[in-house]
């Protein structure tokens, strides 16, 4: 099978510099139809609504709900014959098994898999503190994010990549910034081309809460703190390890809530 035709949707909105950039690059040589949200609709992972209003765009269709509703929207009925489905350039990473159920971006790739569609999901890092999303970004800074992208659209169908993963999770570094764990002596080359290396998401877990006065619980997660001083956990073949040293991460995975047979639970059953 190959790909001739793209339902290309994300979560931050069809108007975002990240989706026209992923959008430009792949369009060169796709037939690329956007089925995206309207406005933003980040971190709502696989939120489905009954129905939902679509307007013309001129990269597609605008809709007013979350990009699962685009996927289903997309491939049920606005583009059933798109043979591949990519989800981003998401502003942000999607990094750590905890993350991917939360991820409207990588959300969209797992709806897409239930249609047995290949998917990509998209994400690009962005370092910084609590106030990294407010960064202006441009399109040439989402190049090692959009290069890896299409690469993998152009061969993983092909390559038989998809017999055995349901969808591509891929989060790059921003383009012409050193690694996040260079050492700022000067002498850390910034790659013209970011290397890809194959992931699994860490299972690194930093999470914690603490009362603010007594009706809040301010809720905190550590890891992008780690992340940002290069001082992370993570061993070398995780996706978050690939990030900091400056590598396009590429995690192949299934859709969720595979089972396996579990003799104890079968021991269970047989004495309910």
């Amino acid at each position: 099978m190959s790909v001739e035709r793209i339902l290309l949707t994300n979560d931050d909105g069809i108007d975002t510099v990240g989706f026209r950039a992923l959008y430009d690059a792949l369009a060169a040589d796709y037939e690329v139809v956007a089925v995206a949200p309207a406005a933003d609709q980040s971190s709502v992972g696989r939120s489905l609504s009954h129905d939902v209003d679509v307007h013309e765009h001129e990269l597609g269709y605008a809709v007013d709900g979350t990009p699962a509703d685009c996927v289903v929207a997309g491939l049920g009925e606005l583009v059933p014959d798109a043979d591949a489905v990519v989800a981003g350039c998401n502003k942000g990473a999607n990094l750590g098994a905890y993350v991917l159920g939360r991820s409207g971006t990588v959300s969209a790739a797992v709806e897409a898999a239930f249609f047995e569609v290949p998917a990509i999901a998209a994400s690009l890092y962005v370092p910084g503190g609590d106030d990294w999303w407010k960064r202006e970004l441009s399109a040439d800074e989402y190049a090692h994010a959009t290069r890896a992208t299409k690469y993998l659209v152009d061969h993983a169908v092909d390559a038989g990549v998809f017999d055995r993963a349901d969808y591509l999770n891929v989060n790059a570094p921003i383009a012409g910034e050193p690694p996040v764990g260079a050492d700022g002596d000067g002498d850390d080359a910034i790659p013209a081309e970011a290397p890809m290396r194959i992931t699994e998401p860490s299972t690194w877990y930093d999470m914690d809460a603490e009362r603010n006065g007594d009706r809040e619980v301010v809720l905190h997660d550590r890891i992008w703190d780690r992340m940002r001083e290069g001082a992370i956990p993570d061993p070398v073949g995780t996706d978050r390890r690939a990030i900091v040293d400056g590598e396009v991460s590429v995690s192949p995975l299934t859709a969720p809530h595979t089972t396996e047979r579990h003799e104890a639970l079968d021991g269970l059953a047989e004495t309910y």
